[in-house]
């Protein structure tokens, strides 16, 4: 699916833009924004080239990342990502970082869900899953707040800063996201 091209009153998730690399090294090229993602913060180079891929492989059959721009209304906040499970056809994993400016707006909330709409609404996915930090409950809250269900913890998950750090699970069935929102 190219173009994608998702609104709510506040926010639009729409493909990556050239001219996005600096608003997208903002969010991944500073310390708070990645302090709970599984990565260090990025060079600018590394977010432009970043940018260069996301938008290369946006344009593959069948396509199987969504690596989208975060705009509210016009200025870019942040990354949001839908990529396929190469082991279960109907599933995909989910992940968002926005600018610390746009914390504690809900902005994070509208994006999971807009996120699950392009999931199961355009893609007709069965399940989508995401992992986060223990220590971000900022992001427990955002996906829960978008309907989304502690599923459990992967233990060592992640190796960041020379240790290794838990995952807490969280995910929603195309079922429940359909309830949620009367369909």
């Amino acid at each position: 699916m190219y173009p994608v091209l998702r609104r709510t009153d506040r926010l639009e998730l729409r493909e990556l833009r050239p001219a996005d690399a600096d608003a997208v090294f903002a969010v991944y090229g500073s310390e708070l924004a990645t302090a709970h993602l599984s990565f260090e913060p990025r060079t600018h180079d590394e977010v432009r080239d970043m940018v260069t891929r996301a938008r290369t492989s946006a344009r593959t059959e069948p396509r199987t990342e969504y690596v989208l721009a975060v705009a509210a209304p016009t200025t870019l906040i942040g990354v949001a990502r839908l990529a396929s499970d190469p082991h279960q056809p109907r599933a995909a994993t989910l992940g968002f970082a926005l600018n610390p400016a746009s914390w504690h707006t809900g902005l994070g909330t509208e994006t999971v869900r807009l996120l699950l709409a392009l999931a199961f609404e355009d893609l007709a996915l069965h399940r989508v899953w995401g992992a986060r930090a223990p220590a971000n409950e900022a992001s427990a809250r955002t996906m829960t707040r978008a309907g989304m269900t502690v599923e459990g913890r992967i233990r060592e998950h992640v190796h960041k800063r020379g240790a290794w750090r838990d995952s807490v699970v969280h995910a929603i069935l195309e079922r429940e996201w359909r309830g949620l929102n009367g369909r």
